[in-house]
């Protein structure tokens, strides 16, 4: 009989142990994943990091995780920039194109403009505002 445990602190052979697991079954499905972390940073004259975009690459797709461009900054370009290396990132690494999400109170337009199709929604995540998901599929070459 198995019996449930809530843990916010597991033992990390246990968290281990679940990460094995699920991806033991993911690779049965659907072969190795290879996820390559990659960053893409914008910094100042003085080195200073102003914005940034962290990407992972796996399964044939780049999965913008952050995309942040400090504020004394925004409205001058600076997201479409990022946005645009990562897609060049995807594009290097032969992805079919770049998924995201984002909130009601981030840049959801931002998103659209840049020809991004939403692909899901869940209200009220958090209470008030709406999660978004994106995704923009490259066209084949």
């Amino acid at each position: 009989m198995l019996a449930l445990e809530v843990s916010a602190r597991p033992a990390l052979a246990d968290r281990k142990a679940v990460g094995r697991g699920l991806g033991a079954h993911n690779r049965a499905a659907y072969g190795r994943l290879r996820g390559a972390e990659r960053w893409i940073l914008a910094r100042d004259e003085a080195g200073a990091v102003q914005g940034g975009a962290k990407c992972e690459i796996a399964w044939g797709w780049l999965y913008l995780d952050w995309l942040w461009v400090a504020e004394t900054l925004r409205g001058h370009d600076w997201g479409t920039r990022l946005l645009a290396a990562a897609e060049d990132l995807a594009r290097e690494n032969g992805c079919l194109g770049v998924h995201l999400n984002t909130w009601s109170f981030q840049a959801p337009g931002f998103y659209r403009k840049q020809g991004y199709a939403e692909v899901g929604q869940m209200l009220d995540m958090p209470p008030g505002a709406i999660r978004y998901w994106f995704a923009k599929r490259f066209e084949p070459n």
